[in-house]
């Protein structure tokens, strides 16, 4: 299977896998990725995009891409698909961006603001930008200098009520940390359900569990903040 994964990736009958290749044969789907708390595990990648009214999950997909910066276009079609709208805007960190993701959410008229680069908390903030745009920014200059406007860095920073306490939520509360099936698309589907139920605790936790959440508040301009597991 490596052999046959190496000749389909170089598109060479002859390639042979890298030294250290390696196959979970538990799970031949999942991939080798860093986790922050347990080193390198065999798994898939959880993303989830949150909404600010109510920490209602509005979109999650689930996948053995290790990289999160793919991953952000789907969640984005996915919440317009889900809600029939898109979001007004989307916040998310350094592992979505991208000049390609920068250019999909421009395209599809949303405001973006997500981080060009990791920072300390011990760091102290950079000082606001003063003056006119400089001509001849790419994308990521354009957005790194966006975050450190006075707005920008308002609205950048609400990315931690809304997407973190959600995934506190589903990981301490919920006891969940690891899928329990094997397989891709059962491993996505039981993330899906996992989502599924945190949405119904919010539901009914609000007090509106006879109704889906009010026209009113559905009709209010979206923001939304996308986060990886």
């Amino acid at each position: 299977m490596l052999q046959a994964e190496a000749r389909e990736r170089k598109g060479n009958p002859d390639a042979v896998p890298e030294p250290k290749a390696q196959r979970n044969f538990t799970d031949p789907q999942s991939r080798i990725m860093r986790s922050r708390n347990d080193g390198f595990i065999a798994g898939y990648n959880a993303q989830a995009a949150v909404g600010e009214a109510h920490q209602v999950v509005v979109a999650c997909d689930l996948s053995a891409d290790p990289t999160d910066t793919r991953a952000l276009p789907g969640l984005v079609d996915q919440i317009e698909r889900n809600l029939g709208r898109r979001p007004k805007r989307v916040l998310a960190d350094a592992g979505y961006c991208s000049d390609a993701n920068l250019e999909h959410l421009d395209n599809a008229q949303i405001e973006a603001f997500i981080a060009t680069g990791r920072s300390k908390h011990s760091d102290p903030p950079p000082a606001p930008p003063r003056g006119r745009i400089p001509s001849g920014l790419t994308r990521r200059q354009r957005m790194a200098r966006k975050l450190r406007t006075k707005a920008g860095h308002r609205h950048y920073a609400r990315r931690k009520a809304i997407v973190e306490p959600v995934f506190g939520q589903i990981k301490e509360c919920r006891g969940f940390r690891r899928v329990s099936l094997r397989g891709e698309a059962n491993a996505r589907a039981e993330w899906v359900l996992i989502n599924l139920v945190h949405n119904l605790g919010k539901l009914f936790g609000s007090g509106h569990g006879g109704r889906i959440l009010a026209t009113r508040e559905m009709r209010r301009p979206m923001t939304a903040a996308v986060m990886a597991a």
